[in-house]
């Protein structure tokens, strides 16, 4: 074999890689999508543009700041980034509300209860009554010009986020509602 035909099959190999990791990535969203569990929260307003990808709404949640008293154990140690383990119940309208709060993992959960992870920067909340909290589901993006009826909605307190929610606690926004209807659904691909 002449080292042409080697560029060639190296190359080859590398492009069947990389096709296969962007399947596993696509793949992995979908089946959250698809398989998760629903869950419904109300938003709370905060507003954005991304030069890069367009026009999104930034979606703020009550459970994004919980009072330290309710987050039960003591932070472990990490490595920048802490995680509290969130618990949500079924609640009025079908929107989940808090049940519980945890530095550790809940392990006795009740049937009706989802949990979702939680992250805060490590330390960033030492002398604050509040721990801050990210779910990665802060932002949806939307085709241009169409965030400003939903940034309306948000800070009327009027949209609902349709959560799709694994069993390890990670979720993934799979609709947004307005008034209880459908504005935007995302595609599973």
């Amino acid at each position: 074999m002449n080292g042409a035909s080697m560029k060639y099959i190296l190359a080859a190999i590398v492009a069947l890689i990389q096709t296969g990791v962007l399947g596993y990535m696509i793949e992995s969203r979908a089946s959250m999508l698809r398989d998760g569990r629903e869950v419904v929260l109300l938003t709370e307003p905060v507003d954005p543009r991304d030069l890069m990808r367009g026009d999104y709404v930034i979606l703020g949640y009550p459970i994004s700041r919980l009072a330290h008293a309710v987050i039960q154990g003591t932070p472990p140690p990490s490595d920048g980034v802490q995680t509290v383990q969130v618990a949500l119940v079924p609640g009025e309208n079908g929107r989940f509300v808090f049940s519980r709060a945890s530095w550790q993992p809940i392990a006795d959960l009740k049937p009706e209860e989802v949990v979702l992870v939680g992250y805060t920067p490590d330390s960033f909340y030492i002398g604050t009554e509040t721990v801050p909290l990210t779910y990665g589901i802060e932002r949806f993006y939307v085709p241009e010009g169409e965030g400003k009826p939903i940034e309306e909605g948000v800070g009327e307190r009027r949209v609902d986020v349709v959560l799709a929610v694994t069993d390890d606690g990670m979720a993934q926004v799979r609709a947004l509602r307005l008034d209880g209807q459908s504005l935007y659904e995302e595609p599973l691909y």
